[in-house]
């Protein structure tokens, strides 16, 4: 099967994007092992998570529709996310996957939820921190964290702020949802 998914893989994006996700496969798997998830369905999950991604918008607008896939207004104003439903739906389509917390950690790579499981968590990260297209110095921040406090909640929330302020600094479109995982992050955190 991961042959399979491989090999569609390298045909269906590009090839940057294809070793995001061998990096992102590689990472999710060392993060399962580390919080004691399981590490081969965490590694699948991030080896497909951006299967969609190289879809041009109106593509994944046409997948949405003909398939009822359940997104939110703000995701399709914002454009970027959208790939993440569409993936979680080849997913299970295209390779069989049906997994659902695998799928749902697919299809909340991007923007993430509250409550987020650990699985979920695990992928999020993964993708976030591979060493294969990611920033170095961005990676050793949040293994520091990692290293030091062993709470990928603390990992996560690194991410919010940098992609936040990212945002903000750009002046592009925040997702409530995204403001609502940051806001539980900082409660939890700092109860």
């Amino acid at each position: 099967m991961l042959n399979n998914i491989k090999e569609w893989l390298k045909n269906n994006v590009d090839e940057e994007r294809y070793y995001h996700l061998l990096g992102s496969e590689i990472a999710a798997k060392e993060l399962a092992e580390r919080f004691g998830v399981d590490a081969n369905r965490a590694a699948l999950a991030a080896l497909v998570h951006d299967c969609a991604k190289s879809l041009p918008y109106e593509e994944l607008i046409k997948i949405i529709n003909e398939n009822n896939i359940v997104v939110s207004e703000m995701e399709i104003k914002s454009r970027k996310p959208l790939h993440a439903p569409v993936s979680s739906f080849l997913a299970q389509s295209k390779f069989g996957i049906q997994d659902q917390e695998i799928l749902d950690s697919i299809r909340y790579h991007t923007i993430g939820r509250v409550n987020m499981s650990l699985f979920e968590k695990v992928v999020f990260l993964a993708d976030k921190i591979e060493i294969n297209t990611r920033d170095k110095e961005f990676r050793k921040r949040i293994y520091n964290v990692l290293d030091a406090t062993n709470n990928i909640d603390e990992a996560l929330l690194i991410c919010y702020e940098i992609t936040i302020k990212s945002l903000l600094d750009r002046r592009f479109f925040i997702d409530p949802e995204t403001i609502k995982v940051w806001n539980d992050f900082i409660v939890n955190i700092y109860k």
